[in-house]
């Protein structure tokens, strides 16, 4: 009981900072002020998302995958997410949406929330880590998914709302991972590869095109910070 008293804090502290992104956005990255810096700060926190994206892909998502899924497995959950993603992303578009942000952020959050709970029952330490290197990815995730709510038409309090609600769903997935997969390493490691091929997709058609700005080269290296982020992660989790 002490063990799911645990996951459910630090799944919690996890999620929490989903709303904290948004917050963050509202009053930080929603000013009418079109400045080259203000642009150049918005552009750098999308890279700085994307390459906390592409650490968790890289260190993360994937190579727990591979230790735990023979080939054939694993070409069917990264080609299986790169595609079901590339459906929804596609009909998103048609439906004049801008939400890949907000795709990009659950496709990383919850299937690292499963595993959070599926691992905390056997390494607690590695879950505790883990649960902070979430926490930290969130940030930067949601501030840009604010954007993303805004843009498409919605109210700034419903985007918060749902990012509220949201928030929690990290201690949702963190107990499903801990009541049903602390002993079915296969089906956590299918899901993360499954996560890892739609973000990758979503890295390289939707949020890295949004990187560039024209005589500004401040923004890229946010990419490079954001992986910087997901390779301490990593190493503090090993």
């Amino acid at each position: 009981m002490d063990d799911l008293y645990k996951i459910i804090l630090y799944s919690a502290f996890s999620g929490i900072t989903v709303f904290i992104g948004g917050l963050l956005s509202k009053y930080f990255g929603s000013n009418p002020d079109n400045t080259n810096r203000r642009k150049e700060i918005n552009h750098f926190i999308t890279a700085f998302g994307g390459g906390i994206l592409m650490g968790a892909v890289a260190l993360v998502l994937i190579p727990r995958g591979m230790e735990d899924l023979d080939l054939t497995v694993l070409l069917l959950a990264f080609i299986a997410g790169a595609l079901i993603v590339f459906l929804i992303d596609r009909k998103l578009e048609r439906s004049g949406s801008t939400l890949s942000q907000l795709l990009a952020m659950l496709l990383d959050f919850i299937p690292e929330a499963i595993a959070l709970g599926a691992i905390f029952a056997t390494n607690p330490k590695t879950g505790i880590l883990l649960a902070v290197f979430i926490g930290l990815q969130n940030l930067p995730e949601s501030f840009n998914s604010y954007q993303d709510l805004i843009k498409s038409g919605m109210k700034s309090k419903k985007a918060l709302t749902i990012l509220f609600v949201l928030s929690f769903s990290g201690v949702l997935g963190a107990l499903l991972g801990y009541e049903f997969l602390t002993n079915l390493p296969e089906i956590t490691a299918f899901l993360m590869v499954f996560a890892g091929g739609g973000i990758l997709y979503l890295i390289f058609q939707d949020i890295a095109p949004n990187v560039k700005l024209k005589r500004a080269w401040i923004p890229a290296l946010g990419a490079n910070l954001g992986f910087l982020i997901g390779m301490i992660g990593e190493k503090l989790i090993q």
